[in-house]
């Protein structure tokens, strides 16, 4: 392997960590502002503000999610094909597709939002919210690409800092707006769905905000930039057109897949217990419960396999397009171990800490909140590594194996879902169950791919046994930390905290002790040199 190869296959988990961290900021920041947005729109507000979330992501997938993957795949090629005049084309193709898709789309759901959100959903009042949120689809589209234009590079530090800024105005703007729409049609006949629809305002303006970042970071990039070289070959317009649609239209339908049990939750709950009696302020208040506390809650640790995903897959493509499958191999295997390194704790903590992280998070004491919250807890873990393999079958060129695997899941996850809502009446618990359940079936068929194509297999002992011995053993020490600290204190705010700064501690000693982690492959991790300085 050459020096130049050594440093990108360090680099890509450097950069899918500054990805990741980023990732993770955001979804915290997202968790934070929920509180009060939750707390000023009720449980019923929420319910719409996630209804028209659903179907803005469902529209947002169809037209320009993939984008960015999609962009950032094409030119990690010519990147290592050191062909620069292909690479501006496929960024002018990508705007191109970007604002023809985008724009479309944007348009069905501003004058198709009533038809939607009524006879799909059985939800009127969340057609208003998506009418504000739907300009959004159109900006991202063209903001995707520039993503995807950094991301092919290797440089994940403008996706990271553009998202973290898209955040934070999305936050203060959503808290603003939610409150005041609340208060200005109050006397509205449904003054919920305008608060939602001050909440998705929030998203519109937080992405234009991004957007004006990342335009002002490509033109400073583009005046750095050599010109191209007069004897480069390049590829017609119609041909990276092509091979862009090739690239995009398989990471389309797999997203749309495997994002659209969320809307088929939504679906299927709205008509069915609206056929069994409940109002739909009823249905609206368990689906906030349902996606605006549980869901909301175990995506803040898949952030990490989403951002490690999208910074692997261009990583893969380099190395394959130099014929270094070892180097492959070795990518897959440290992505997947970093990911449960940190999922299976999470998972675990979440499950024995459930009531007093829901208590801390949004004032929630009810038993049902925290039961949705211990039943689902291992989600976490199965839409973390669905999430990276479905990343691996991407960068590798198996697109359709991930569209068929998310669709196997989808069709199952919607049979077991209308038994329990139609059937055995668990209303929102059959929910959380199948959630957990389409993410596991994904992972048991993307595991089998992946160990066809590549002739792969994922070690077991220290990948996933011994971190579930080391967190099994860890929640058990926080359950008693915290009740010993409840008792002495009276707080749960202090009780969390301290229990789950002793839970980090006394996982992170196990793994050393249990020898999950060797030194070399903690060199190779984030801050692995410091970290291993600090274990020593």
């Amino acid at each position: 392997m050459s020096e130049k190869s050594r440093q990108a296959g360090g680099n890509y988990l450097v950069q899918g960590t500054i990805l990741a961290a980023a990732g993770i900021i955001v979804r915290l920041i997202g968790l934070l502002y929920k509180i009060p947005m939750t707390r000023i729109l009720g449980d019923e507000g929420i319910g719409y503000y996630n209804t028209a979330y659903e179907i803005y992501n469902i529209g947002l997938i169809l037209s320009s999610y993939s984008l960015p993957l999609a962009v950032s795949k094409l030119i990690a090629k010519k990147e290592q094909e050191q062909k620069p005049g292909d690479v501006k084309r496929v960024f002018h193709c990508g705007i191109a597709v970007g604002v023809f898709t985008g724009g479309l789309m944007t348009i069905l759901l501003i004058f198709g939002a009533n038809w939607i959100a009524s006879f799909i959903f059985n939800s009127p009042g969340s057609a208003l919210p998506l009418k504000v949120m739907a300009p959004t689809i159109l900006v991202f589209a063209i903001m995707g690409v520039f993503r995807g234009f950094f991301q092919g590079q290797g440089n994940m530090i403008p996706t990271s800092i553009s998202q973290i800024a898209e955040q934070i105005v999305h936050a203060a703007v959503s808290i603003w707006a939610s409150y005041d729409f609340m208060n200005r049609f109050a006397h509205a006949s449904n003054p919920a769905s305008y608060g939602a629809a001050g909440g998705t305002l929030g998203t519109l303006v937080g992405a234009l905000a991004a957007f004006a970042i990342l335009a002002v970071m490509l033109v400073k990039n583009r005046k750095h930039t050599p010109p191209v070289p007069s004897r480069e070959k390049m590829s017609s317009y119609g041909d990276i057109l092509r091979m862009l649609l090739l690239t995009f239209v398989p990471i389309i339908l797999s997203q749309f897949v495997y994002q659209l049990s969320g809307s088929v939750d939504n679906s299927m709950f709205g008509l069915i217990m609206g056929g069994k009696g409940l109002s739909e302020s009823e249905r609206l208040s368990l689906l906030g419960i349902y996606g605006g506390k549980y869901r909301l809650l175990t995506n803040v640790p898949v952030a990490i396999a989403s951002s490690l995903g999208a910074s692997m897959i261009p990583s893969i493509v380099a190395s394959r397009v130099r014929h270094e499958e070892k180097e492959v191999k070795e990518k897959i295997y440290m992505t997947i171990k970093f990911n449960m390194l940190l999922a299976i704790p999470c998972a675990v903590g979440m499950f024995v800490l459930a009531s007093p992280i829901m208590r801390l998070v949004f004032g929630d004491g009810r038993a049902m909140t925290a039961q949705l919250l211990m039943l689902g807890a291992s989600a976490v873990i199965f839409f973390s590594l669905s999430t990276v393999t479905n990343a691996v079958l991407q960068g590798i060129d198996q697109m359709r194996k991930s569209v068929t695997h998310s669709a196997i899941s989808l069709a199952i996850h919607a049979v077991l879902v209308y038994v329990m809502l139609e059937h055995l009446n668990w209303g929102v618990y059959g929910l959380v169950i199948g959630n957990v359940t389409f993410a596991l079936v994904v992972c048991i068929l993307n595991w089998i791919a992946i160990g066809k194509v590549l002739r792969y297999h994922q070690e077991v002992k220290t990948t996933f046994i011994l971190p579930l011995a080391a967190s099994l053993i860890m929640g058990a020490a926080a359950r008693l930390i915290y009740e010993g600290l409840y008792l002495l204190t009276s707080s749960n705010t202090i009780s969390v905290f301290f229990s789950a700064a002793a839970a980090m501690a006394i996982y992170g000693i196990l793994l050393i002790k249990l020898k999950s982690v060797t030194p070399a492959e903690l060199r190779k991790m984030p801050l692995g040199t410091i970290l291993l300085k600090l274990v020593k």
